[in-house]
């Protein structure tokens, strides 16, 4: 493509270095579409004839379907996919072809495929994730009434209905799906026109672009047109939070799922044996899921370290922007849709379930709090509850085996009604505080995530 300037061929070794064909070959169809719409600007601005118009838009168009049926053959030589599609379409056309990349760069041309890209991802990502809610919300349904304990530091610390932890991730999830949305806002700015740094003096209608693309707004600066990668940082910082959150549920998974917890069993479908412990049962699924975030992270640092030290405006260090993206959108993509077919088949067991909510130490606070709405400052009421628990470790007994005169002995606060809070279903239905996990707080959160994810 440059050989007026050039007298001597590419070495080989350049051209395997810097070809990008191998990855950035799924770009064709977003390639295409945006040939298509700059092709019908060069037609309405007079600078090639309505056949040829015609003639160009049947050659992509038989090259994309060629493409969607794996009989088109790539040219590394070509370098990208941008070289590959316009010279095969050259090479079936004739002329019109070669008129195709009139006031266009490769620069703003790459900055285009990509938004539009990214645009279809993130939509695609946000119905997936939206699936991921679902049956973490039809997982809570089902098992409305299982309590569990919530942990801090990994630790026992108050009674939450099973369906309340299970709505934490729904909550997540939803702000990731808010971040990708609004990254898919500030990306879906038409840069075609702004040529290779500086437009061109052959001026097409943007506008008529824009519309043609479906974007709702043009860049208003060249050079930073084609120099950014702001979008696609954005959006690799949104997955890297799926990733991370995902992470945390795998996390979850694998400790409900193991024989000292036993408070879930992940179906056969989506777990794996050894090949040496015939007996062995392993979360695979959540232990790959919890690996892979580490990548998502990796590639929003590889995307970030690669632009921080760049001269305004493009520079081939860019190239690299894509391996990163295209391995962010395929790994989250594949963790959402595994996770939503995974939850769906989980089984959760009552009985280890009720075994270990049943610790009266979930219940302390519950007497703190008690004593604070019977006229003791918080502190001081933190402190006899301390001694309360020091005496029944003591005893070797619960908080519910105490007399009320043991309570008494510990603070004339106490009076016979205390012994009526040491449940598990007045703890959990006494929080009726927005976003607390009484049993009406919860159902009317499933009821609300159903409808709204329906």
């Amino acid at each position: 493509m440059w050989k007026g300037r050039f007298q001597t061929d590419t070495a080989q070794l350049l051209k395997d270095f810097s070809e990008s064909i191998s990855f950035d070959w799924r770009l064709y169809r977003h390639d295409i579409a945006g040939s298509i719409a700059h092709a019908t600007a060069l037609e309405a601005a007079g600078l090639i004839t309505k056949p040829e118009l015609e003639a160009i838009r049947a050659g992509l168009l038989a090259i994309r379907s060629e493409i969607d049926a794996g009989k088109f053959t790539w040219k590394p030589e070509l370098e990208d996919v941008h070289m590959n599609i316009e010279a095969e379409l050259t090479r079936r056309i004739g002329d019109p072809g070669a008129k195709l990349h009139t006031a266009r760069s490769r620069n703003d041309q790459v900055a285009l495929d990509l938004r539009l890209y990214l645009r279809d991802e993130a939509d695609t990502i946000c119905k997936l994730l939206a699936e991921v809610q679902k049956s973490l919300v039809a997982l809570g349904e089902a098992h409305l009434e299982i309590v569990i304990p919530g942990y801090t530091h990994l630790q026992r610390a108050q009674p939450v209905l099973f369906a309340h932890h299970l709505l934490a991730y729904v909550e997540m999830f939803a702000r990731d799906a808010g971040r990708v949305a609004d990254a898919r806002k500030r990306l879906n700015v038409l840069p075609l026109g702004s040529g290779a740094i500086a437009g061109s003096t052959i001026n097409l209608d943007r506008e008529l672009i824009a519309r043609l693309l479906d974007f709702p707004a043009l860049t208003q600066n060249s050079m930073d047109a084609v120099s950014d990668r702001d979008f696609a940082v954005e959006l690799l910082s949104a997955l890297a939070l799926v990733g991370i959150h995902l992470s945390r549920l795998s996390e979850d998974l694998i400790l409900w799922a193991s024989a000292e917890f036993k408070f879930v069993t992940i179906s056969d479908a989506y777990t794996t044996g050894s090949s040496l412990m015939p007996q062995k049962k392993n979360p695979d699924v959540c232990e790959l899921t919890r690996g892979k975030s580490g990548r998502l992270v990796g590639n929003l640092v590889s995307l970030l370290t690669t632009l921080k030290g760049l001269p305004m405006t493009y520079n081939r260090d860019m190239q690299e922007d894509k391996e990163p993206v295209f391995d962010s959108v395929d790994t989250v993509k594949a963790a959402l849709q595994i996770y939503a077919a995974m939850l769906r088949e989980i089984e959760v067991n009552p009985e280890e379930c009720f075994a270990a909510s049943a610790d009266w130490g979930l219940l302390a606070t519950d007497v703190a709090d008690y004593l604070v709405l019977h006229g003791v400052p918080f502190r001081k009421a933190h402190e006899i509850v301390g001694k309360t628990v020091a005496l029944c470790l003591k005893r070797g007994v619960g908080l519910h085996e105490l007399t009320l005169a043991d309570y008494k002995a510990l603070s004339p606060a106490f009076e016979a009604d205390v012994l009526e809070i040491l449940t598990l279903k007045r703890s959990i239905d006494a929080r009726t505080n927005s976003g607390a996990p009484a049993t009406a707080n919860v159902k009317a959160r499933l009821a609300h995530w159903k409808a709204t994810l329906e």
